[in-house]
């Protein structure tokens, strides 16, 4: 199937899902939301199109370091496969180079590449944590998410206040503590 006929389709489903739903799908606000709808989906699961060598486009570079490298604070959006409502929050990552290190920027882009598809947060975590282990042999690597759901905050329990946090831990940081509690204790401190 085309790209057209896709995109056709989802626009189809979105009117006759909001006729289901008791909407006018003819009335001035609604005319335009199959199509935008359609365009908002296609953007938060671009993470399907995309593959994770492309995203790393040979920004792995040799170095001497073994010292730990982390990226933290970083913003990420998702949609919970359960709901399809967004969880949104951040993601901490770090890593032990073992002869290579990869460009910090990249760290973001496989965050992005993961949070944009249909996901559950605990399975992000961990396919965040393979992509770094895997993308640049890494003798360890930490990933912790911090998240807020909106299918916890809007519906079901209703909790507005409730963060959902996940860690993965391989390598180093899983089998020496003073690996991992550096980390966690590095990702903790406050912004200057």
């Amino acid at each position: 199937m085309s790209r057209t006929e896709v995109s056709n389709e989802i626009e189809e489903l979105v009117a006759r899902l909001l006729s289901l739903l008791g909407e006018d799908i003819s009335r001035n606000g609604l005319r335009e939301t199959p199509k935008r709808v359609e365009q908002a989906l296609r953007f938060l699961t671009k993470g399907y199109r995309q593959e994770m060598a492309d995203v790393l486009n040979d920004a792995i570079f040799p170095v001497d370091s073994t010292e730990m490298v982390i990226v933290r604070d970083i913003d990420f959006f998702s949609l919970c496969e359960h709901h399809m409502l967004p969880f949104f929050g951040k993601c901490h990552v770090a890593y032990l180079p073992n002869g290579r290190v990869i460009g910090l920027s990249k760290i973001p882009r496989l965050v992005e590449l993961f949070s944009r598809r249909f996901q559950v947060q605990e399975r992000l975590t961990m396919e965040i944590a393979s992509a770094v282990e895997q993308g640049i042999g890494a003798s360890g690597v930490g990933v912790v998410m911090e998240a807020q759901h909106l299918c916890m905050m809007m519906r079901g329990v209703e909790k507005q206040n409730a963060l959902a946090v996940t860690s993965a831990m391989r390598g180093t940081f899983k089998s020496d503590p003073k690996t991992r509690m550096e980390f966690l204790d590095l990702i903790r401190r406050p912004r200057n």
